[in-house]
């Protein structure tokens, strides 16, 4: 068995060592009652995002300008088509009916015509011989304008009856993929005041682009050919890139938001973006190179019950203007901001003015700071601070 003496040693060092690590932490946390860091040089660059969709470029909405039943479907979704290639056809029963009746109808306005041609010839030699009047060969004359320009208008009639009967058959203007059908075989399909849309045809999914609502806070900053990265969710991880191709001027209004529409050029050559993906877009519109750079932690830091410096409740300084007075406060845009260093174990507030910012770094361009100064970024975590009113620290033993 151990000796008595060397368990009793044993236990004294472990204590002793309690001891040190408890004061080590408590002193290090009542010492240090701020985070601070230090103001840094390196590249900034400022971007402005929105959520948009994808789209194709050109989306044709393939129609109908007669009415009918779909008697033949030829496609699909998803199908790939030519243009003219034939998409579905009608039922042209009717549409056939007719056409033949406008043929027929031009066959009986020929005869007529026949039969006023010769009657005008007839009056005419009937005319010289004095047989008749000059009053009855006018009227033989009338007779045969009127059936050629009957003629002419069954003709007319025969065209346009032609013309519906072809488009009984529905062939496709461009040449792409089906995206959307809208119609199946046996529906009826109504062409009155409005033309009913029956495919949907993306031209070409190679070449796509995004419809991005940008706030009006930032339209100011986009112009057309800056660069655009944007994400999906259906490629988590993955950045795609695109250009911005144009900036509409019909503002959209929704619950006195005001937005504009920022169209963006992508290519697609995997055709791995789909129409309706919903796209995060973010524009850099500014950049910096070698920049002194300060948390933005800093710029919303205020401390706690800080002292009064140099008679003035919020700790700045007096610089010129009326003691007492709201003059002496420095005027605060979105230009200028302020930051606390350390002093003495105190914060102390020191004037900044600000340039671009990432959201995580703003950019200073002026002010007292420099390289390598630490600024306090917050208050040192609770669980490391000594409760107040809370006594003397708990005893080890």
């Amino acid at each position: 068995m151990r000796s008595p003496i060397a368990l009793l040693l044993l236990a004294i060092v472990a204590i002793a060592a309690g001891i040190a690590i408890y004061r080590q932490i408590y002193l290090s946390s009542t010492e240090q009652p701020y985070r601070l860091q230090a103001v840094e040089k390196g590249d900034i660059r400022q971007t402005v995002s929105a959520n948009g969709t994808i789209n194709p470029v050109t989306l044709v909405n393939v129609g109908t300008q007669v009415s009918g039943t779909v008697k033949k479907l030829y496609v699909d979704f998803n199908s790939k088509v030519e243009k003219g290639q034939i998409l579905l056809e009608l039922d042209d029963a009717l549409l056939a009916a007719q056409q033949k009746q406008s043929l027929a109808n031009v066959q009986s306005a020929t005869a007529s015509l026949e039969l006023a041609t010769a009657n005008e010839a007839r009056m005419r030699t009937l005319f010289v011989q004095e047989y008749v009047s000059k009053q009855e060969l006018d009227t033989a004359v009338q007779a045969k304008k009127a059936a050629r320009a009957q003629l002419q208008l069954t003709r007319a009639t025969v065209e346009k009856d032609s013309a519906n009967l072809a488009y009984s058959v529905i062939r496709s203007p461009v040449s792409g993929v089906v995206v959307d059908r809208s119609v199946d075989v046996g529906q009826t399909v109504a062409a009155s005041l409005q033309t009913p849309t029956l495919f949907k045809i993306a031209q070409d999914l190679s070449k796509m682009q995004i419809d991005a609502n940008f706030a009006e806070a930032d339209i100011g900053s986009i112009r057309v050919g800056q660069a655009v990265r944007f994400t999906v969710d259906a490629f988590a991880g993955r950045n795609f890139k695109g250009e911005v191709r144009q900036i509409r001027l019909n503002a959209i209004n929704q619950q006195n938001v005001i937005t504009y529409d920022v169209v963006v050029n992508v290519d697609n050559p995997e055709q791995i973006l789909m129409p309706g993906m919903t796209a995060y877009v973010s524009i850099a519109v500014a950049e910096r190179k070698e920049a002194l750079l300060v948390p933005n932690a800093a710029l919303r830091f205020k401390p706690d019950n800080k002292r009064p410096a140099d008679g003035q409740p919020d700790g700045t300084q007096k610089r010129g203007g009326k003691p007492g007075g709201d003059t002496a406060k420095p005027k605060r845009d979105a230009f200028s901001g302020k930051v606390y260093v350390l002093e003495k174990g105190e914060p102390v507030p020191v004037s900044v003015s600000l340039g671009i910012t990432d959201n995580r770094n703003t950019e200073i361009t002026g002010g007292e700071l420099k390289e390598g100064d630490q600024v306090v970024v917050g208050e040192a975590q609770a669980a490391s601070k000594p409760k107040t009113g809370s006594g003397p620290p708990m005893r080890m033993f």
